[in-house]
C-alpha cells in the first residue's frame, strides 16, 4: 500500500507564530495555498492559518496589523504521519473537509504537506502499471505458486481477473486485494474452480 510520503509535498511554506497578519496573506497570494502551517520554535506544527481564518479577523474592520498567526491559527493542527496510507489520509481530510494536511515525522516536525491533489495522483497511474501490480499481488503474494491461472486487464482503473483458482473461497480475498492497489477504482471477477476428479 502506497504510504502519503509517496506523494506528499517535501518543500513546504510554513509560517511561524510571530508571523504578521499582512505577510500570511502575502505569502498565501505568492504560493497560491489556501492555509499554511504554523510552526513552534523548535519546528513542531502549532496550528494552521488559513484563508478563512484571516477572513474572520478582517470582516467587518481593517485587519489589526499587529495580529499574528499565533493568535489566528485553529489549533490543534490535524496533521498525519509520512507513513500513514493514502485511504487514511483521505478518510481524514473528508471528515475535517480540510483541502491539505501538514505531514510530520515521527517526532511531530513538519516534514511536509499533502493535499487533495496529491493523494488523487495514484488515479492518474497507466493501466499497464497498475495491472502489473495487481498481478504481482496476486500472484507472488496471495496464491501459492503454479496452483492458479490468474489473467489480469485493467482499463481505466478497472481491474479485469479472470481464470482459475484453487479454491472458490479465495475470490472474495483476490478481488478485496486487487481493490486495495493504488490507481484501481473496481474490481470485476470471473474465475472458476477445477473439478478435482
Amino acid at each position: 500500500m502506497r504510504t502519503v510520503d509517496d506523494v506528499m509535498t517535501h518543500a513546504v511554506v510554513s509560517v511561524n507564530r510571530g508571523t504578521a497578519f499582512k505577510d500570511i496573506v502575502e505569502a498565501l497570494r505568492m504560493w497560491n495555498l489556501s492555509a499554511l502551517p504554523v510552526l513552534s520554535e523548535d519546528g513542531h506544527v502549532a496550528g494552521v492559518v488559513s484563508e478563512a481564518d484571516l477572513l474572520l479577523e478582517a470582516q467587518g474592520t481593517d485587519p489589526d496589523r499587529a495580529t499574528t498567526a499565533g493568535q489566528l491559527m485553529t489549533r490543534p493542527a490535524v496533521t498525519v504521519t509520512r507513513n500513514s496510507t493514502i485511504p487514511a489520509a483521505a478518510r481524514l481530510m473528508a471528515r475535517g473537509h480540510l483541502k491539505r494536511l501538514p505531514v510530520v515525522d515521527g517526532d511531530g516536525r513538519l516534514v511536509g504537506v499533502v493535499s487533495r491533489g496529491d493523494l488523487l495522483k495514484v488515479y492518474l497511474r497507466p493501466d499497464a502499471d497498475i495491472g502489473s501490480e495487481v498481478r504481482e499481488l496476486i500472484m507472488h503474494q496471495l496464491i501459492p505458486r503454479g496452483s492458479a491461472e490468474v489473467h489480469v486487464h485493467v482499463s481505466g482503473g478497472i481491474a479485469h481477473l479472470h481464470g482459475s483458482l484453487p479454491d472458490p473461497a479465495l475470490e472474495d480475498v483476490v478481488v478485496r486485494a486487487a481493490g486495495t492497489v493504488p490507481g484501481v477504482v473496481g474490481v470485476e471477477a470471473d474465475f472458476t474452480v477445477p473439478v478435482s476428479g
